[in-house]
């Protein structure tokens, strides 16, 4: 049996079409990450910390209020989900004239994110539907406001089945 010689020019097409196949890899791996990734947190993180005091300052207004806001969130067996706010005052009065709203936010993919239109369902009650909540974990966010301002804003995990 005779063997073919190794000559330059098939050392030379080996490590182009070696060099080939792991470049072509890492250009396919990088374009599939890049497509998913999520993107930021936030889009400027200047103007966020520039907020950070508006923030601390109305997180120490809504804790001065002694609101009690409860929230139930259940997904039905169709995929949709119900968000039910109750909120009271300090003293435990239904609160009326609200304006709230929910969002369910993934704690991974920004672009999953859903939001919840809640409308008074009775006084103090707010309610709202999301359809097509996929199962898993989500962050609950929920915003009051009265008059433009924001008044009361809650951030909770939730695992939904």
């Amino acid at each position: 049996m005779a063997t073919k010689p190794l000559t330059g020019t098939k050392v030379f097409l080996m490590l182009v079409a070696f060099f080939g196949l792991v470049i072509g890899v890492n250009l396919t791996m990088m374009k599939l990450a890049i497509a998913t990734l999520p993107g930021t947190d936030v889009d400027s993180p200047y103007a966020a910390g520039l907020s950070y005091d508006r923030e601390i300052s109305a997180a120490q207004d809504q804790a001065a209020r002694k609101w009690q806001v409860n929230a139930h969130i259940e997904r039905r067996a169709d995929g949709a989900a119900t968000l039910q706010v109750d909120a009271r005052d300090a003293s435990g009065r239904p609160m009326s004239g609200l304006k709230f709203g929910g969002r369910l936010e993934r704690p991974t993919d920004k672009r999953a994110d859903l939001a919840v239109e809640l409308s008074e369902a009775g006084i103090g009650i707010y309610r709202g539907n999301a359809a097509s909540v996929a199962p898993g974990q989500w962050d609950l966010v929920i915003e009051g406001e009265t008059r433009g301002t924001r008044v009361f804003m809650s951030r909770n995990r939730v695992i939904l089945n």
